[in-house]
């Protein structure tokens, strides 16, 4: 049976208009530029017929007859995929998203395109047509995937994916094998150096192959060996090849001048014999010449930063230029090349590109630990020359600090600098790199901390429940360094482990310290560590340190059940008067005044702070406080999630809380999840939008806060009331009720739920009290 008349069997009697729908759908091929041209109202009824290949290629003429495609990607979905994808509430573009994950079910055999007559089309290619609309893919486990996307049927995909994607995820990896390697290097080689994958994220890695690991960090940053482990069935990568030609082009033509140039200087009486050297010299020149940036340039180029670094080692002296210019890819002036003949050798060596097969299996061992040891053969101190006794400083000298006592870091008298290039180019370079949950030895944090010192495109890290330790401080170290660099971008830091190595506002001033260009630091710690329990709170000593002024404009912090200190705040805050955004979770007051403080040097320190937010702090005897919050005429957005507000508060403070927040006209935002606001409390809340009313409040956020339907439905009429004095014109536009208690009375909760609609943005989900509550009676 055909594929449209199985779609329609239970259809009978079928409309003369099905019936040449059917008929039309088989005939694709032939009729598709007349099915383009129909009008909406008949192309409307012909595309749910339509297989995958011909409903994809439909979207521009839909778009022209006024015709969305969106519910019939979503009946696909439904159908095809057969779960509720996380967010769905927030997915603009189900066609985009069913295409995505139908090209990573097919390539991980998840998916068979023989089980819906709709993804069975002989013009159809599952990956090949699917992959321009892949933006994030995962590849898991030992890598098949990768070994797939690089099989020379797959030569198109793999050139698609280079367009498409954004996003790459490593998850739950496995050993593999050499030729699996090669594949990978290959695939990151075209996804990242001649791609447009900008960021890098691996997670759920319990015991990490070094090696592998170094690889896919090293390549990430834009660097590896242009060798033999480039070859791409038989020959090498063919974009680097065309680089190699333009290059050589212009080697050739300036060599040519130069040779003019030299002609002309014998003819004109210069006597000097040739030197040996001489001919190296042509060569750095020409390879000296301009060149982009590593993130501009997408294509392959050399690294000068290691050659030019290493002649100053060897020469023993000082080089006339400083450290973030010897890293810079910018053209060196001809009257300095002269002096870098010695390192002329390496360049031209790491120059050369394979030709043939893998002769070399070393090749992508090689690489990979001459970053991983490049501390043992001597780190290269890039900034030894221009800060000189200041590399000490930038910690305090306390044992905590980062960058004091430890091996990676004291080398050379200064931070972990970049490793050996002697056998790498740089070629494009990923923007966010994301580790989570992959235990970092001291020999792989030194190895990234080298690759940070000099990754210039990089934005984003987030490093979280990696077991760092003390080793964050050679994480520090390198990107202290790479702070310097002139072309720096990195802009947001989150850390966060299972046990905190140091006091968090100890390790927050030493982040700022060593960062000051930084606009986002996230650091959040489940535990102290267990071997600090005993010791007694006090001023850390590198908070005695003045910090420089920073561009910090977030700043999160889970505090392990550590004491909230104002002063130990203080000269953070001091330091960011661009702050603003704070959130504080976790901490304890160890004092009734030291919340009072806290607000005093919010308001002297931080001007332009717009959102506060305070998560599981008991405030429960802080009414004064919360209250002086919610008149701050600064604050736009004020969170209070999980602070036990309303634990031994009398009905008198819920009015105060209310009236407080009518008289607010800057107050946007107010965020109250997990406070047992109730049922009596919530429609008090209803009063905040009165007709006497000056509130701009257009965001309540009342999840998890006990709410029965009963309760939602008198609120919603209390609203409704509300609304109706003042001529329909309110500002409040999202609610929030995630997490509540309103599957009791499913019919009353939907009545609630239509007519808060009707008025807002509502966001809920559909959440079994019972089962939650028989959780939590079983961990009590």
């Amino acid at each position: 049976r055909s594929v449209p008349e199985a779609a329609m069997a239970a259809e009978r009697p079928r409309s003369l208009f099905a019936l040449s729908a059917a008929a039309v759908s088989r005939s694709m091929a032939a009729l598709e530029r007349d099915v383009w041209a129909l009008p909406g109202h008949l192309l409307r009824g012909l595309l749910p017929l339509l297989t995958v290949f011909h409903l994809e290629r439909a979207e521009d003429a839909a778009r022209r007859a006024g015709v969305s495609t969106q519910p019939i990607w979503r009946k696909l979905w439904d159908d095809v995929m057969k779960t509720r994808p996380p967010n769905s509430e927030s997915i603009t573009c189900w066609r985009k998203k069913f295409l995505e994950t139908f090209f990573s079910n097919v390539l991980h055999g998840v998916l068979d395109v023989s089980s819906d007559w709709r993804l069975n089309d002989r013009h159809f290619s599952p990956l090949l047509h699917s992959s321009p609309h892949v933006s994030q893919l995962t590849l898991c486990n030992m890598l098949q995937g990768a070994v797939e996307l690089t099989a020379e049927h797959n030569h198109k995909v793999l050139e698609n994916l280079a367009g498409s994607l954004r996003i790459l995820k490593f998850q739950h990896l496995l050993s593999c094998d050499q030729s699996i390697r090669r594949s990978l290097v290959l695939l990151l080689h075209r996804l990242i150096h001649h791609g447009s994958v900008s960021q890098v994220s691996m997670c759920s890695w319990p015991v990490p192959n070094t090696v592998l690991l170094i690889l896919i960090l090293s390549m990430s940053a834009g660097f590896w060996r242009s060798g033999n482990a480039l070859a791409y069935h038989s020959s090498p990568c063919g974009l680097c090849r065309e680089e190699d030609k333009a290059r050589s082009q212009e080697s050739a033509q300036e060599g040519a001048e130069r040779g003019c140039n030299a002609e002309q200087e014998g003819s004109s009486g210069d006597n000097q014999t040739g030197s040996p050297e001489e001919p190296e010299a042509r060569i750095n020149s020409v390879l000296s010449g301009a060149r982009s940036p590593p993130l501009q340039n997408p294509a392959c180029e050399e690294t000068s930063s290691k050659v030019l670094c290493d002649h100053t080692s060897i020469q023993g002296g000082s080089s006339p230029r400083s450290s973030s210019e010897q890293l810079s890819c910018h053209p060196v002036p001809r009257k300095t090349r002269r002096c870098l003949k010695p390192a002329v050798g390496r360049k031209r060596r790491c120059l050369r590109r394979s030709r043939g097969h893998y002769a070399d299996p070393e090749d992508l061992y090689d690489f990979v630990f001459t970053v991983a040891r490049e501390d043992n053969s001597g780190l290269l101190d890039k900034t030894r020359n221009t800060e000189g006794e200041n590399s000490e400083n930038w910690t305090s000298s306390s044992p905590g600090s980062p960058c004091t006592g430890h091996a990676g870091c004291k080398k050379r008298g200064g931070p972990a600098g970049i490793f050996s290039l002697k056998a790498a180019h740089r070629f494009r370079s990923v923007s966010t790199l994301e580790l989570f949950s992959i235990p970092l030895t001291g020999e792989t944090c030194r190895a990234l901390s080298n690759l940070l010192s000099s990754w210039v495109s990089l934005e984003n890290l987030v490093l979280s429940y990696n077991g760092l330790h003390a080793n964050i401080s050679c994480i520090l170290s390198g990107l202290r360094t790479l702070s310097r660099h002139p072309e720096c971008r990195f802009r947001v830091l989150r850390v966060s482990d299972m046990f905190s190595h140091m006091p968090c506002m100890e390790l927050v001033r030493c982040v700022l310290s060593a960062l000051p260009q930084l606009h986002t630091l996230s650091v959040s710690f489940d535990l102290k560590n267990h071997l600090d329990g005993s010791r007694p709170e006090e001023t850390p000593s590198c908070s005695k340190a003045e910090i420089p002024e920073s561009c910090l404009e977030v700043l999160e912090i889970r505090f392990p059940r550590e004491p909230l200190h104002a002063a130990f705040l203080l000269p953070v805050l001091k330091a960011s008067k661009s702050l603003q955004q704070l959130s504080l979770d976790s901490a304890t007051l160890p004092c009734p005044q030291e919340l009072g403080l806290l607000l005093e040097v919010l308001k002297e320190c931080t001007p332009n702070l717009k959102k506060l937010s305070f998560h599981d702090v008991n405030l429960a005897e802080h009414q004064k406080e919360v209250l002086l919050l919610l008149q701050d005429p600064g604050l736009q957005e004020i969170t209070f999630s999980f602070c036990r507000l309303f634990e031994s508060s009398t009905a008198e403070f819920l009015s105060e809380i209310i009236n407080t927040v009518k008289r607010n006209s800057s107050l946007k935002s107010l965020k109250l999840p997990g406070n047992r606001l109730g049922n009596h409390r919530l429609v008090a809340l209803a009063d905040i939008f009165s007709e006497d009313s000056s509130s701009s409040l257009c965001q309540l956020d009342v999840s998890s806060n006990c709410i029965k339907p009963d309760g939602l439905l008198e609120f919603t009429q209390k609203l409704e009331g509300h609304i109706q004095q003042r001529g329909g014109q309110i500002p409040f536009t999202h609610l929030r009720l995630f997490q509540n208690w309103l599957d009791q009375d499913a019919e009353t909760a939907q009545e609630a739920l239509r007519r808060l609609k009707a008025m807002c943005s509502v966001v809920n989900d559909s959440w079994d009290s019972s089962q939650a509550f028989a959780d939590y009676i079983s961990v009590m």
